[in-house]
């Protein structure tokens, strides 16, 4: 099983050997195709084959390229995921409201939970709020507990003063994170032959990643915790690796310890599932 996240962040060559990707700097390093889950390339002055693209692009592993500033730009993703993907995008066009509304339930309650075992973990006594939100929650998410629960958690994390709005180093550390995130998300979706415009709840037409967008979101926690532990003065390359890191930490579902990257294949295939069969108890979260 896949597991590694390969950061490309200062010049070099990169090209496929027998199986292995090259990376060519002063010194050369080997690293085995099908130990790779990520590459992430941060730095514009890197040259790389395409003969390494169609290998990693056949080993469904995510490409992500950033610009100048670092900052993920764009990645690559395979066009088939699965050998049924045009039998998939069919049904997810047609999925049904019900069940659709019904997945996105359990996942808000999944994210305001997961919203307040961090604030317990922290002794922030607002976290009996988020209590009594996930106690609120109707069908859908109609009054919005989600929305409430996000000004409780994040002030309780960060401050009274803090708001996401703003342009500071704990936003643009939140921000990096959702996106390393979001990214391994939209690499599950195509993986199952599903496509990431179409989403559950998130139905932005300028949003490619709807899809993504609606699954990431009891992984946030992940991120919120991260930044909260490094309280970053600076937001640099030091901090982004940190943020990179979070799909290599440990976290438990199915009854195992999966690095974060597991568990994000885990959790969507079974979202997936429980969308086909109308039966969101086949849905599966992990824990800390």
């Amino acid at each position: 099983m896949s597991w590694r996240t390969v950061i490309i962040s200062s010049s070099a060559k990169l090209d496929y050997q027998l199986g292995y990707m090259v990376v060519r700097k002063d010194n050369s390093t080997k690293i085995h195709i099908s130990e790779i889950h990520t590459v992430l390339i941060e730095s514009t002055a890197v040259s790389l084959t395409t003969a390494l693209l169609a290998e990693l692009v056949k080993h469904k592993i995510k490409v992500i390229f950033c610009d100048e500033k670092r900052n993920p730009s764009s990645e690559l993703i395979p066009y088939y995921g699965a050998h049924d993907t045009s039998r998939k995008v069919r049904n997810q066009i047609a999925w049904d409201k019900d069940i659709k509304t019904a997945v996105w339930t359990e996942i808000v309650s999944e994210k305001i939970r997961n919203q307040m075992y961090l604030l317990e973990i922290y002794n922030r006594p607002e976290s009996d709020m988020l209590k009594n939100y996930i106690n609120e929650l109707e069908f859908g998410d109609s009054t919005n507990r989600e929305g409430h629960a996000a000004k409780v958690y994040f002030n309780a994390l960060f401050g009274k003063d803090f708001s996401r709005s703003e342009d500071n180093v704990i936003n643009a550390s939140l921000n990096y994170g959702y996106s390393i995130i979001l990214s391994s998300f939209t690499r599950e979706i195509s993986l199952n032959g599903y496509i990431t415009q179409i989403g559950l709840f998130h139905d932005n037409m300028f949003n490619q990643f709807n899809l993504a967008s609606d699954l990431m979101e009891p992984f946030r926690m992940l991120v919120d915790n991260t930044v909260l532990a490094m309280k970053p003065k600076i937001f640099e390359k030091e901090e982004k690796h940190q943020l990179v890191n979070i799909l290599n930490q440990y976290v438990k579902i199915n009854g195992k310890e999966e690095y974060v990257s597991n568990a994000i294949k885990i959790y969507t295939r079974s979202v997936f599932d429980a969308l086909e069969e109308k039966d969101v108890s086949q849905m599966k979260f992990y824990e800390l």
